[in-house]
């Protein structure tokens, strides 16, 4: 890493039912993993890590992102043509209620 990256996490509370939904997405991800690499690469991320949490609020998702501008990856983002970008955004649609933001304590990273 060569100096500071933007470090993100962030709870996303799904919409109720969406379980199969978020584990066809899951298999659509790593099915397409070279083009998900490209595109994180285009927008500057150097890790994007998602974990289910079934939680006894209902199910969430917790997204957590480095890299070199969270301005910058949006951006890029939401510009984009790739079609595994335009199935994300599907996904975002149907299937995220909302969005918490998560605060950020202690961030350790040696390279």
């Amino acid at each position: 890493m060569s100096g500071k990256e933007d470090v993100v996490c962030a709870k996303v509370w799904l919409k109720p039912g969406s379980e199969a939904r978020v584990r066809e997405w899951t298999s659509y991800i790593n099915a397409h993993r070279n083009e998900a690499l490209q595109t994180l690469q285009e927008e500057g991320v150097s890790i994007e890590s998602v974990f289910f949490d079934a939680t006894s609020d209902g199910p969430c998702l917790i997204y957590y992102m480095r890299s070199a501008s969270e301005e910058q990856a949006i951006a890029i983002a939401r510009k984009s043509t790739h079609a595994i970008d335009a199935y994300h955004k599907a996904f975002k649609s149907e299937t995220w209620l909302k969005v918490e933001r998560m605060e950020l304590l202690v961030d350790l990273c040696r390279s």
